[in-house]
């Protein structure tokens, strides 16, 4: 619509030459300002929120026909080619074609790390390798990303943060929260994928200051960052997959619990001797301070 390309761009240029530009009215564009949405704008955005919450619910599993079925059984009453339409417009596709939204964008002309890992992560001792990327979570609200680090020997989330945007910052304040935490001695591999979020000149600059040796994944090969994609199946599998978060607030604090009581500290692992994350770690410096 042309009044929403002047309301985009009333920052940058005055409105009454891009009205002339655009062969609209002033009154027009200020009295379409004060116009509150309509019956069905209104409808159309609780909708996209109902089908986005049950393809969440779902686990990215159903197409239209059973998620009409689903939304059904919660009350929601709409069409199939609704339901079609709606998906398209939100970009929803069914895991099972392997259809993603992207947290990764390797297409940039930023210098980037080799892999110094090879898809070897078995490590001697806690803080000589972590791993790290960003992940997504769906709320009312939009988006929630996540940046996490997990440290390869013990598999702890040494480091993480929350933001409604997936920049650079978001990268830097996992990082800082990992550092503060552990105090890792200078060598430490901080290990994710090439995305511009990581090879940002800030991200790699506070790498150096800490004394780490940056590594990162071959393009394309999710292989290389394996640890990590598979917290992250833990946490939608166990958490987010049965969850529909009203705010992104709630959702922060959903995950912060899931991470710090349950995933480090209570939930164990065979390959660590049936012990939790944090309890492995403890174990280590314990053996360690015996010997």
């Amino acid at each position: 619509m042309k009044y929403g390309v002047i309301e985009q761009m009333r920052q940058d240029y005055p409105v009454p030459p891009m009205c002339r530009l655009l062969g609209v009215s002033v009154s027009g564009y200020y009295a379409w300002r004060k116009r509150t949405p309509s019956k069905r704008a209104r409808q159309e955005a609780r909708l996209e929120t109902e089908v986005l919450a049950a393809h969440q619910r779902t686990r990215e599993s159903f197409g239209p026909e059973r998620l009409q079925k689903h939304l059904e059984q919660h009350g929601v009453c709409v069409c199939v080619h609704r339901i079609k339409r709606l998906r398209r417009k939100l970009g929803l596709r069914c895991r099972q074609k392997r259809k993603f939204k992207a947290t990764t964008n390797s297409k940039h002309d930023l210098p980037v790390a080799p892999n110094l890992l090879g898809q070897d992560f078995s490590v001697a001792a806690p803080d000589q390798a972590w791993c790290g990327d960003i992940t997504y979570t769906a709320t009312d609200e939009g988006w929630l990303y996540l940046a996490g680090l997990k440290d390869l020997y013990s598999g702890e989330i040494v480091g993480y943060a929350m933001s409604e945007r997936m920049t650079k910052n978001l990268v830097m304040q996992a990082l800082f929260r990992a550092v503060s935490i552990r105090r890792p001695t200078p060598g430490l591999i901080p290990h994710t994928d090439r995305g511009s979020q990581y090879c940002a000149q800030a991200y790699q600059k506070l790498l150096r200051q800490f004394g780490m040796r940056a590594s990162m994944s071959r393009r394309g090969n999710c292989y290389d960052n394996a640890p990590i994609e598979s917290f992250w199946g833990s946490l939608k599998n166990e958490l987010i997959y049965h969850q529909r978060f009203a705010t992104r607030e709630q959702a922060r604090l959903a995950i912060g619990e899931y991470i710090e009581i349950f995933y480090n500290r209570q939930r164990t692992q065979a390959r660590l001797n049936h012990l939790s994350p944090a309890a492995f770690t403890q174990r280590f410096y314990l053996d360690r301070t015996a010997a």
